[in-house]
């Protein structure tokens, strides 16, 4: 859903194909950004001065309904706008220095349908390299005044700063008191920076488009292709001449493409490679030179193709070599490790938004973009589980010659979907993948084994049309069900089949507005629904999450509480242990995305400190090597809990969910009930593609701290426990029923567990 709302704050102008990097005007700075964020000078009625947005007419300052003060905003999205959305935005330079930049705000919605958020994005070089919204929250319906915030690491080398605030679906929402925040400090005492200029600010040759035009590939241009995009991404990574910026690379690939393209054998293309990287310039020898530290080594680089003589003939292999040999040490121009975390950002990338598709060179560039940051930036490349030199091969005529931007994007969601990483979707274009479609059906479904199961109405069209909850989807429009997963599955990159059936289950049922026939069975009896796909928008009980519906904390009875992280606060955890403190046990519900509170409620569950996890991390000076990092503890803080915990977790259980997961587990007092969760961990690491498009990795290995791997096997349960249909069509949570079977003992009468489990 989130890159649906990024596709609506894409607001730059619209500027020529030779303007891929930001002009050089800007607005007013943080010195007069107090003024703008209050809207106390803006007149009742009109749009925020200071501010930009839309679509016309959903934006207004209103005196009326305030926070603080005497004005607020109000959106209100019409039902006929496109989209079906509104937003309020401003753009600032960011010319400041600091960690990570917090916008903060008070929201009110009225009646919202989809949902109401702050957001922000960071631009560099004209492309968005940061983003974040409140989608996950779930901001909606009717809620009072309420203090929220967003926060993004400030990103090496981005320029510019978008903020505002936005509200998807129909209702009203408003926002009021927004304050800027610069590693906790208001944006304008923060210094102030400027970044200077890059080779992609000068070199601007193929702006308007590569030049190259193919229509067929034949074998040894392929195999000839395939060299390239190894050898464009050793000397991207290691080339002196390239790690220090000097070379607009994405560039150089359009400028030796031609001769590549041209070879009629491996050894002329060798030759041609050997031609361009002369024209680099010689490599000096080094002083101090790169050196690979083998005590913490967790995954080395693969290189050895570099040393085969076979392949590349002796000239070219020995040039390699060379450069290997001699790269600069911590140097990169195309990339930086996040400060903190580690992760690598993935700078200096830019995805030309304004490049006419198909374009079969820029097409080339994205296939060789990915493959290579996987072959030399992700932790995890040695449990991709594929032959990545092979992959390379098989998907550079299906991405080179795709005739159409769907087919471009159609052909990249399948190449990602290789690496098995949830993480790592083509975001910005899940418009495309399969099913496609402005409407879906108004249910919730749920794999429950191989069956597509209504797990719940995602409005009351559904019971109308004759859905009953637990009815087993067969067919859709009179094709099966286990058909329609097998010819979608390639589109979806999920870590495992867990979290591959749920993304399925989520969208199967979209497609074009109007009727649709669904075969489900129920019991015994085969049965055929007439129905309507409707627009999402009136979607009103949209379902990604499986704890229970009301307050984060609650007592179920007197020996039972109940925490879900969705909604769970940081700061509630004394107030919450306190309520706590005289019952049995305590679940814990990670059956969402939960907010961070893995060090602030952890610490309450250990007696000393404990190991938990260790991540590894990408080594600058040694592309492809990762090192393993210090173990991560949780330190004991009083009140120490007690009683048995009880950690609820499913196929939703992703990234800092499993990450909390592992850290509550590492308590003797705790056991993890459920399924598999989605097996994808690590902070993300966006990567922009050309085209304007986005995908990602999990850009940190996460272990357990004996060294076993999470990614792609997810948490295994210490007992596991699905739902049935059966317990489905009865309204009963089969997960919380365990777990409150875990805390009264295995003789609790099965009907008073039942009771407890449904409050």
């Amino acid at each position: 859903m989130q890159n649906i709302v990024f596709a609506t704050l894409c607001l730059a102008l619209a500027l020529p194909c030779a303007a891929q990097t930001p002009g050089s005007t800007a607005p007013a700075g943080a010195s007069s950004l107090d003024k703008v964020l209050s809207f106390e000078g803006s007149a009742a009625g009109s749009a925020p001065a200071g501010w930009g947005g839309g679509p016309a007419g959903t934006i207004a300052v209103d005196d009326k309904i305030v926070h603080s003060g005497l004005r607020s905003v109000r959106l209100e999205p019409k039902a006929g706008n496109s989209g079906t959305f509104s937003s309020l935005a401003k753009m600032l330079p960011l010319d400041f220095s600091g960690a990570s930049i917090e916008l903060r705000g008070f929201i009110r919605t009225e009646d919202v349908s989809g949902f109401a958020g702050l957001w922000m994005r960071e631009d560099m070089d004209g492309e968005a390299v940061e983003f974040d919204n409140m989608h996950m929250r779930q901001v909606k319906g009717s809620t009072d005044w309420t203090e929220y915030s967003i926060s993004l690491p400030v990103h090496p080398g981005a320029q510019q700063l978008f903020i505002g605030f936005l509200v998807s679906g129909t209702g009203k929402a408003w926002v009021d008191g927004l304050k800027l925040l610069v590693d906790g400090k208001p944006v304008s005492e923060v210094p102030r920076t400027v970044n200077p200029p890059t080779v992609l600010n000068s070199d601007r040759q193929f702006d308007c488009g590569s030049g190259i035009t193919l229509s067929s590939l034949t074998p040894i241009q392929i195999e000839n292709l395939a060299i390239l995009g190894k050898a464009w991404g050793f000397l991207k990574y290691d080339h002196p001449e390239v790690t220090s910026g000097k070379h607009h690379w994405d560039y150089e690939l359009f400028r030796i493409l031609p001769a590549i393209l041209a070879a009629p054998d491996r050894a002329a293309a060798n030759a041609a490679l050997l031609h361009w990287i002369d024209g680099l310039g010689p490599v000096q020898p080094c002083n101090p030179c790169a050196t690979l530290d083998e005590d913490n080594l967790q995954l080395r680089p693969g290189l050895a193709w570099i040393g085969d003589s076979a392949l590349l003939g002796s000239d070219l292999s020995k040039a390699l070599l060379n450069i290997e040999k001699n790269r600069l040490a911590g140097k990169q121009f195309y990339l930086s490790l996040a400060p903190g975390a580690g992760n690598p950002i993935f700078e200096h990338e830019l995805s030309y938004p304004r490049i006419k598709l198909p374009d079969a060179g820029f097409q080339i560039l994205a296939l060789y973009r990915f493959w290579n940051i996987v072959e030399y930036w992700y932790p995890d490349r040695d449990i991709v589980g594929e032959d990545w030199d092979g992959v390379l091969r098989e998907f550079l005529p299906r991405i080179a010659l795709a005739k159409s931007t769907e087919d471009y994007q159609l052909a990249l969601m399948e190449l990602i979907g290789q690496v098995h990483d949830t993480h790592a979707n083509l975001w910005s274009s899940l418009q495309v993948r399969p099913p496609t479609g402005a409407c879906r059906l108004p249910l919730n479904l749920r794999f429950i084994g191989q069956s597509a199961v209504v797990y719940s109405f995602a409005s009351t069209d559904a019971a109308a049309a004759g859905f009953k909850v637990g009815d087993v989807v067969t067919d859709l429009d009179g094709k099966p069900v286990d058909k329609l997963v097998e010819a979608w599955a390639p589109y979806y990159a999920d870590s495992n089949q867990a979290a591959r059936l749920r993304d399925i289950a989520r969208a199967m049922t979209n497609g074009a507005c109007g009727p649709s026939t669904v075969g489900i069975r129920r019991g015994a009896d085969a049965l055929t629904v007439k129905t309507q796909r409707l627009p999402v928008t009136s979607m009103t009980a949209l379902s990604y999450t499986h704890d229970l519906p009301g307050d984060a904390f609650r007592l179920l009875n007197d020996k039972v509480a109940y925490l879900k992280l969705s909604s769970a606060k940081a700061e509630d955890v004394e107030h919450d242990l306190d309520l706590a403190a005289k019952t049995k046990g305590l679940v814990v519900d990670i059956r969402n995305y939960p907010h961070w509170i893995v060090y602030a409620l952890g610490a309450h569950f250990v007696e000393h400190p404990t190991q938990f996890a260790q991540f590894t991390f990408a080594d600058l000076s040694n592309p492809g090597a990762f090192h393993w990092k210090p173990p991560v503890w949780l330190t004991p803080a009083a009140p120490h809990y007690e009683g048995k915990i009880v950690i609820l977790v499913d196929e939703t259980t992703q990234s800092q969910a499993e990450f909390t997961t592992m850290a509550f587990r590492a308590s003797p007092q705790a056991v993890v009930i459920g399924s598999t969760t989605a097996g994808a961990d690590g902070d993300l690491s966006t990567i922009p593609l050309p085209g304007g498009l986005s995908s990602a990795i999990s850009g940190l290995g996460v272990f357990y701290p004996d060294g076993r791997p999470t990614q792609r096997i997810g948490i295994i349960p210490d007992k596991t426990v699905t739902p049935t249909i059966e317990g489905i069509r009865a309204g009963r949570d089969e997960l919380l029923e365990e777990a409150v079977r875990q805390i009264l003992g295995p003789d609790a009468p099965a009907g008073e567990v039942e009771k407890i489990a449904r409050p």
